[in-house]
């Protein structure tokens, strides 16, 4: 077994690696599986990212191969103008992304990420973020990520591929 110590926003990570290549996770959430446990995996763990849980971004539906995030606009979350930053709905694509690629049974990180914007939020709304495979190979994948607000008006849309390991 082999143990490597993290630390993680305001708690220490242990991840242990076993011979057959299973990873298991210490933390808020206790010993999770990725790969007997995926998606608990994905919400529990990368779902918890501290910079998501920051701007006040939640998971709040995964399963395989799949993720909605959501996250209500606050004037803090804005720009000069008023609207809602870009920088904010880029953070909620690419969660919803990350939850989702992790949700295969295998660590899956960010190698790109593009968004286009269509139209503007304000403060007081919601906005959701879903995440879809277009294509899942062995080592990459690429998502389809979908950001609407309230009323399932699309507000922009983004393409990431992820590359998978473990």
């Amino acid at each position: 077994m082999i143990r490597q110590w993290e630390t993680v926003g305001w708690f220490v990570e242990r991840t242990n690696h076993d011979r057959a290549g299973c990873v298991r996770r210490e933390g808020p959430a206790g010993m999770i599986d990725r790969k007997k446990e995926p998606v608990r995996y994905a919400v529990e763990v990368v779902g918890a990212d501290p910079f998501a849980k920051l701007l006040g971004i939640e998971i709040e539906e995964a399963r395989d191969g799949y993720a909605r995030a959501r996250v209500s606009i606050t004037e803090e979350l804005c720009n000069c103008h008023g609207v809602t930053h870009g920088g904010l709905l880029f953070a909620l694509a690419d969660q919803a992304f990350a939850v989702a690629a992790n949700t295969l049974g295998y660590d899956g990180f960010a190698i790109e990420i593009k968004i286009n914007y269509f139209r503007t939020t304000r403060p007081g709304e919601t906005v959701f973020a879903e995440a879809t495979p277009i294509d899942i190979r062995k080592r990459v994948s690429l998502w389809n990520i979908k950001v609407t607000d309230a009323a399932g008006e699309q507000v922009a849309l983004a393409h990431g591929i992820a590359y998978h390991f473990g």
